[in-house]
């Protein structure tokens, strides 16, 4: 058994095909791991946004909160700064091979996002297939797109995997997404 930095349970390798994601890898939790690693590499600060709350009753005593609701919708899990550039982007995950659902994906979220491109930042979803243990990079505008046309209730696999970038998993990074915001963001910078 190995044990891998911020896993709870040992996982056992399968000898022959061998995947980073298949060692228990929760999705958010891959992504957290990943923007630790570009924190302390001092290559990007990059944090997951916390879901506003409203503290309603507090046991001091035992320092716990008793009662508490969300004051808002929260707009987007992740936020931060890459080579001076704004990013903003959303993590979805599905179990579906073929496709995401967009009624996974709230309004005020693309409106979010949508504000973010407007105003020049990098906006764009991570979609984890996790049957097919794929992770892409889509940029916001596609899914922006899908959403206001309002012609199909989900985006196909093939749109994804055609105008997405695969990111490559890996033990640290757990997810190279960085590699991708670089390939999409910043390659027609660097011609």
């Amino acid at each position: 058994m190995i044990r891998y930095p911020y896993q709870q349970n040992p996982i056992v390798e399968e000898e022959k095909n061998i995947s980073y994601a298949n060692r228990g890898m929760d999705f958010e939790d891959a992504v957290n791991i990943s923007n630790n690693y570009y924190r302390d590499q001092d290559i990007a600060l990059i944090y997951k946004r916390p879901t506003p709350i409203h503290i309603v009753k507090v046991d001091y005593a035992h320092a716990r909160i008793k009662d508490a609701y969300f004051e808002k919708q929260s707009t987007t899990d992740y936020n931060g700064i890459f080579k001076g550039r704004y990013i903003d982007f959303e993590c979805k995950e599905t179990k579906v091979k073929t496709s995401l659902a967009l009624h996974n994906i709230s309004p005020h979220q693309v409106r979010h996002l949508e504000g973010v491109k407007r105003h020049g930042g990098i906006a764009f979803f991570l979609i984890y297939f996790v049957t097919l243990n794929e992770v892409y990079l889509l940029d916001a505008q596609y899914i922006i797109d899908a959403y206001r046309s309002q012609e199909r209730k989900s985006i196909a696999y093939s749109t994804i995997k055609n105008n997405g970038v695969l990111i490559e998993q890996a033990y640290l990074p757990r997810l190279k997404y960085l590699d991708a915001v670089e390939k999409v963001y910043f390659n027609e910078q660097n011609s």
